[in-house]
């Protein structure tokens, strides 16, 4: 008591959005009541009591976009090639494009600048193998820049090598590999370089990168390398020409893009 009277403090409800939670109206009510009267009668809401919490399930493991469909302004990457023109030596089948050692990298027929990117690949089980030579693949943005596929599950490699990483630029933020034999997505917001009309790199081109839902790369500045200034497609690398490559089966479906320019 102070004097006559009794004070009520809080610290609580420090904004407009704050003064609104139910634990903060029912602490307000509470001891305005008490305050005014010396007594508390407001009761607590059950699931606000002391050493009660309200039963929920346990929220779903979910990859957030694997499988979903594309968005209606998205354009589907269904068109491949070699880079040299000639028929990919991948296998369509359906929506998934299937790429053996020895197929040659896969390029998409699409060129484009800033974009959300998506695709979902799946890694085969290589059991015999390790680090580099385990699941090894790639998405080129513009046909340059790498975004690293690999086997990264229980498999140590050097950081900037590992699933999610920008090969060679930048290690992912944290190690969101599944296992081999389930389907990754790969998340990807691209923006390409501001250029003057020289073709020169005045502001870096960036990467977003979400794996399996999870933030492995934030707004990344990319190294500028020529070409990054034009239009270029997306590259599914094909890492049989690398040292003691063995044979390695990709999957790749659900691919597609949207422009941000």
């Amino acid at each position: 008591k102070y004097g006559e009277g009794r004070v009520f403090a809080t610290a609580l409800g420090h904004d407009g959005p704050a003064v609104k939670t139910p634990t903060f109206v029912t602490t307000f009510t509470r001891g305005a009541e008490w305050a005014a009267t010396g007594n508390v009668t407001i009761p607590i809401p059950p699931r606000l009591a002391e050493g009660q919490r309200q039963e929920l399930p346990e929220p779903r493991v979910v990859t957030p976009t694997i499988g979903a469909a594309p968005p209606s302004d998205a354009v589907r990457l269904t068109e491949w090639t070699r880079p040299d023109g000639s028929p990919t030596g991948c296998v369509t089948s359906g929506d998934e494009l299937t790429c053996r050692t020895g197929a040659g990298d896969a390029v998409s027929k699409e060129k484009f600048r800033s974009a959300q990117i998506h695709l979902e690949f799946l890694i085969p089980h290589m059991p015999n193998q390790k680090g580099q030579l385990k699941g090894n693949s790639g998405v080129y943005l513009q046909g340059i820049t790498e975004i690293q596929v690999l086997d990264s599950f229980q498999n140590p490699t050097y950081a900037m090598g590992t699933v999610g990483a920008i090969y060679d630029q930048y290690p992912p933020l944290v190690n969101a590999a599944r296992k081999p034999g389930e389907w990754h997505v790969y998340d990807i917001v691209f923006r390409a370089p501001r250029c003057n009309a020289r073709g020169q790199e005045l502001e870096p081109a960036t990467v977003t990168v979400f794996l399996n839902g999870v933030l492995v790369q934030d707004h990344a500045a990319l190294q500028f390398r020529r070409g990054m200034c034009d239009p270029g497609p997306i590259l599914l690398q094909d890492h049989s020409g690398f040292k003691d490559a063995p044979d390695t089966t990709m999957k790749f479906r659900n691919m597609w893009y949207r422009p941000l320019e």
